[in-house]
Formats: C-alpha cells, structure tokens, sequence
C-alpha cells in the first residue's frame, strides 16, 4: 500500500527513450512512470546522496557538509543520467488510475502542517496566498533561523499568525521524518518504502483541520487514536474532539450519511434552490462531461427567463465545483452549461465559476466560454477518482428475485444455528425492504422468533445492501456471518 508523498527505493526495469522516461519497480503489481521532468535539477546529487548512503560513505542524515552535484540538463534524456538496474530513490507524485502505474518524482519534498522541507534546497518560499508585507517577512525571518542547513523550505499558507513554537515544532517533525527515511536508506532493501506519509485521516486534518471543527466521529479505534495523537501535536488543547463511536448501528447509517453519499454521487445530481434544475454526469477514459439540464422550467425569449438561465447556470457552477472536491475528479472536465446569448452573463457565469474554484485546493485551469457555450477545466489529479455505486442490480441473472418468505426461512435457520451457539446479542443487518418485511405487523416475524428462540434479534436496515445481502455482528462488532448474492 501506498499515497502520495510516500518515498521508495526502487529499480529501474526499463528505458523508454521515445518516452523520454523510465519504468521503476517499487513493489506494486504495475511499474512507476517517471519522467525525465519529474527527476529535478538535483537528481545527480539525490543519486550521490543514495550511494553514499548505501554504502555508509555518508553516516549522518544531515545535509550540512553534503558535496552538492552538477544540476542536470532541463532539456536532457532519460538514458544519459539513468540505467536499467539502477536504485532510485523516488517519490509518489499520483496514485495508480485506471491502468496506469503511480507517477513517481525524484524530487523529494517532506509535508507538515505549516512548512514544506524541501532536501538539497537553500531557498524560502512563501505562499503567495499570504499577502501581508510585515508577516511575509515575519516568517521569512523565522524560518531563515531555524531551518537546518542544506534544506528549502516552503512556508504553507495556513503558517500566517502561527508563534514561533508552532512553526520550529513543525521543523523539528519534518526533520525527524528524514532522519527516519536516512535510517530505512541504510538498510539498502530494493524496491522497498523508507517512509510513509501520514495515515489518510492524519493527512486530512493536516491539509483541513482548522477552528470550524467542532467533533470529529469515528468508527475505528485505533485511527481514534491515531487521530488524538495527531492532533495532540498540533492542537493538544482540542484532541477530545475526536469521539469513538461504538453503536451497533453502522456509523455512516446513524448518520445519515450513507444515503447522502447515494444521492451525491449518482449520475444525475440535484441542484439545490434551482426548482428542478440538475446535474447529468459522465465520465470517460479520456475526460469527464457535466451537462446543466434546467428541468424544462426554461424557455427562451424574454429578458426575464434570460436571467434565469444565468442564475440557475451560477448555482450549477457552485454545485460544480463542490461536486470535483467531492468526488476528487481530475483530468480535463468539459460543462455544458444551459444556453446563454448575451456576452455579459456568460462572463458572469465564467468569473462566478472561478470564485467557487477558488476553495479548492487542487491546481486547476479554467478556460473561457466556448463559442458554443461550452466550459473546460483541468483539475489536478493525484489519485482515482472516488466513485461510490449507486444502482443495485437484480441478484439473479434472469432478472428475478427470490420471494422473502425463502429469504427469510434461510436467514432463519443461520439465527437458529447461531442462537445455539452464540450467547451474546445479535445484530441482524439487511436491505431496508427486508427489515420492513421482517418487522412490520404487531407480531412480525422479529418478534415470532424471539417467542420461538427466546433472544431478541435487533434488525438494522442497510442502504448500501442489496436486496438479499444480510450480515450478522455480535455486540463487539465482530462479523458471524454474512451474505451476498
């Protein structure tokens, strides 16, 4: 397993000259593509660094007195700085898509909360979303101060206003994390990981975690955990916002969340306040297309409608743009927007569009309106795009499902069995028409079998379950059995 930001030791497996790349070994089932863009003017000396590691030349992680090498040629070839064989140390820059392998870098950079340490670097960089003079300098200042020798760095945009502490305990981690990854170099095991990036959750808060938090509920206890832990370290006086959730209902169930994340995530998204208005969504192996229906509550002519349009196509902007965060889409998006003939609201539309994007975190580009109306974006993509299923097909090839007496008789006789054998509680989960079927009357069937077994059996209907699928939990959460057809 791997994400983005994880470094690897791994072996090139082959040149592709015409490609001006190579396909490096990391352990996964598909090989690494790696550019010579990607390598970065100090790949020669990031190489000399590996060596030197490998074979103890190099005894210590720290950079002060490393013989920095030739940058390479930005318009060189692959086959003139690497061989087939060869260890490189490498980093995930994207996650595999589709049939692709993860895209890899030779250019390492380590990411905290505040600050970003960039090896073989003498540079401060400061984002540019920081427009304050005095705190620019500020926190040039600092980091000038406190960085060690040998590193960049890049100072994040959530690093305005922090105090001194802050931000030289955010160094001092990020240090911490290469002498780590110096340490597992040392061992010189081809391919393997020399160091993970934060667990998924710990990188969510890292990238999101701010005072609009209010509680953060989790179903798992050791990402509890490691959660608390995390935010110990940037927030200790906010860590018992992190709640363990431990109902036997399933936690995006009691929530709600499960059939929010259904309706998000199906191909056809309503457009909220638009009065029918709504999103059509499709995707394919080159590109994704948004077309804007307005539910026929449109017609063309009067200026009234005209601005209309222009208000419904504003709300599918933002619906839009919170839809790419959401579902973490990437690539080229083209958005068919309703027809608008006036040049002015489709400038609106365009700068409306570019403010809703402004939120999102991801590299993006956003083209003017095409003389058919149309609207391209690119979106920086570093991993799959989050697709939920959202239709349930029919168990049986034929199209036919069993009738729910036959369900139930053999989900009866796994209760009987499991009664016999069981002497906890019982936590039956089923599709939402199944528990209906199996509680509704005043003596429902629920109820027939605690008369017949003498233990309750508490039904808990499931949204994502299809028709005949059923699970069965004691009360630690532990599966017993389950079943899907």
């Amino acid at each position: 397993d791997f994400v983005v930001g994880d470094l690897f030791i791994g072996k090139v497996k082959k040149l592709a000259p015409n490609l001006n790349a190579a396909f490096v070994s990391i352990g996964y089932e598909k090989d690494a593509f790696l550019h010579y863009q990607d390598l970065g003017p100090q790949f020669l000396t990031y190489k000399k660094f590996l060596n030197d590691t490998v074979s103890k030349k190099q005894q210590t992680s720290s950079l002060k007195n490393f013989e920095i090498q030739k940058e390479i040629n930005k318009n060189g070839t692959i086959d003139k700085v690497l061989s087939k064989d060869e260890s490189v140390l490498i980093q995930i820059t994207k996650e595999p898509i589709s049939t692709k392998g993860p895209r890899i870098s030779t250019q390492i950079s380590l990411t905290g909360r505040f600050l970003v340490l960039i090896p073989f670097d003498k540079s401060v960089s400061i984002s540019k979303k920081i427009g304050n003079a005095e705190e620019r300098e500020r926190l040039r200042t600092l980091i000038e101060s406190i960085k060690p020798e040998g590193f960049g760095v890049i100072i994040r945009t959530v690093a305005e206003g922090k105090k001194v502490a802050e931000l030289h305990n955010d160094m001092n981690q990020l240090v911490q994390k290469w002498e780590t990854a110096f340490k597992n170099i040392q061992k010189n095991k081809v391919p393997s990981k020399v160091l993970s990036e934060e667990d998924k959750a710990s990188a969510i808060l890292r990238d999101n975690f701010n005072a609009d938090f209010v509680s953060i509920i989790c179903d798992d206890e050791q990402m509890v955990n490691d959660m608390k832990n995390y935010i110990e370290v940037i927030a200790p006086e906010r860590k018992n916002i992190v709640q363990f959730y431990d109902r036997p209902t399933p936690l995006l169930e009691y929530y709600n969340v499960e059939k929010q994340l259904k309706q998000s995530f199906g191909k056809h998204v309503n457009i909220p306040s638009s009065k029918g208005a709504y999103l059509v969504i499709e995707h394919t192996e080159a590109l994704h297309v948004i077309d804007v229906n307005s539910g026929n509550n449109i017609s063309s002519g009067n200026s009234a409608n005209k601005d209309h349009a222009l208000n419904v196509n504003k709300m599918a902007a933002t619906e839009i743009a919170r839809q790419l965060r959401l579902r973490d889409m990437g690539g080229i998006i083209v958005v068919d927007f309703i027809d608008m003939t006036n040049p002015e609201h489709r400038k609106d539309l365009y700068e409306h569009l570019k403010e809703e994007m402004k939120r999102d975190k991801a590299r993006h580009k956003i083209l003017p309106p095409s003389k058919f109306g149309l609207i391209q974006l690119t979106r920086q993509r570093t991993r799959p795009e989050k697709q939920i299923e959202t239709k349930e097909e029919n168990p049986n090839a034929d199209g036919e499902i069993l009738a729910p007496i036959v369900v139930v008789e053999r989900m009866e006789e796994v209760i009987r069995n499991l009664i016999q054998q069981h002497k906890g509680k019982i936590f039956l989960h089923v599709h939402p028409f199944v528990e209906a079927y199996l509680t509704k009357g005043i003596v429902s069937i629920q109820t027939k079998w605690y008369l017949k077994y003498k233990k309750w059996v508490t039904i808990i209907p499931r949204d994502s379950f299809k028709y005949l699928e059923y699970k069965i939990i004691n009360s630690k959460k532990e599966e017993l059995v389950s079943y899907s057809n």
